[in-house]
């Protein structure tokens, strides 16, 4: 449930609903727009019973909010909410573009994507450290040392950096050298690794499952945010489908669906769903059509060389030809880059 605040209500109105809340064993999660106050009931909102909210100073109305994710849904937050990744700001007008390799390999390699991305106008450099694979005889990624190598390569290039997490063990090391972690489509339902990465409040880019529904996706960034941590940017990376010709499906509508049912950024992420080189770019663009916040490209110095991924990966010429299309397709839509 929300609680609809009146336009002339004071921090006072404010305070003693809150404080009711808490009398009641309920929590509240406070929304200030610049055209509502927006107080959401965190907890059994049955509790409220006896309790005549409409009734007290400076309330309109309450609202129920019928999903099960509450922090995550629009109603919650209707302007929608903006997280900060360094001087970043995913949620804002601006199209945030984040780029480099699937995977950490060497301090050579990570430096010479992550001057290439930044040249081109990149905002964040992704590397993984941790690489989840399919078959344990792939390669699983440099793990400590990558995490090291991908840090230095952020601050030799002004970059703040993103990287996968896949166990809440991993978490006090990664939160020394990450400005925000990922949660890949493999481990979005991992409960325990969603709580704890909500624990830490580092931002996060939750990335959508092979087959989860948006609102699976949706319960999932709840989890997150149910730990005090707010700061969840989806990432639509393409669903299983009987389709063969493409890695995955890129979800286009997904952007639309989430800007409506949700309060978070969303953004798209163009190499897993088309497996191919060849794809990325029309699927990048199609995304920022669609509105979304945000694109991460695997972006590689050598794609013939790396380590996993290759055939997706991008020369930096490539995502260079992406970037500047993608600014024109922005313009287009009231977005820019």
């Amino acid at each position: 449930m929300i609680i609809v605040m009146k336009k002339n209500c004071t921090r006072d109105h404010v305070e003693n609903i809150i404080q009711l809340l808490k009398e009641y064993g309920l929590g509240a999660n406070l929304s200030t727009g610049s055209q509502t106050t927006i107080i959401g009931v965190l907890g059994d909102k049955t509790k409220l019973s006896d309790a005549n909210l409409e009734l007290m100073d400076g309330v309109e109305k309450c609202v129920p909010i019928m999903h099960s994710y509450k922090l995550a849904s629009r109603d919650m937050v209707p302007e929608g909410r903006t997280v900060r990744v360094g001087n970043v700001t995913f949620g804002a007008k601006k199209v945030v573009m984040i780029a480099g390799p699937c995977a950490v390999e060497n301090q050579e390699q990570i430096l010479k994507a992550a001057e290439g991305v930044k040249a081109v106008g990149a905002a964040l450099l992704r590397g993984g450290a941790y690489k989840p694979r399919t078959s344990p005889y792939s390669f699983q990624g440099t793990e400590e040392e990558g995490l090291k190598m991908l840090r230095r390569a952020g601050d030799e290039t002004g970059l703040p950096v993103v990287s996968e997490v896949t166990d809440h063990e991993q978490l006090a090391f990664a939160e020394q050298y990450c400005d925000m972690f990922q949660i890949g489509a493999r481990n979005m339902q991992n409960f325990r690794l969603l709580r704890e990465v909500g624990r830490t409040g580092v931002p996060v880019l939750l990335k959508r499952g092979i087959a989860s529904t948006v609102e699976e996706w949706l319960d999932a960034a709840e989890y997150i945010m149910s730990e005090g941590n707010c700061g969840v940017v989806l990432c639509e990376r393409g669903i299983r489908t009987f389709e063969t010709a493409t890695r995955n499906t890129l979800d286009v509508s997904a952007v639309p669906v989430v800007r409506e049912r949700s309060s978070l950024p969303i953004i798209v992420d163009p190499s897993h769903a088309a497996g191919k080189a060849a794809y990325v770019e029309p699927l990048a663009l199609a995304g920022v059509a669609a509105g979304a916040d945000g694109l991460i490209v695997e972006v590689h110095p050598n794609p013939k060389q790396a380590l996993s991924d290759a055939a997706q990966q991008l020369t930096v010429d490539a995502y260079a030809s992406l970037f500047h299309k993608a600014a024109e397709v922005a313009r287009a839509v009231g977005r820019e880059i």
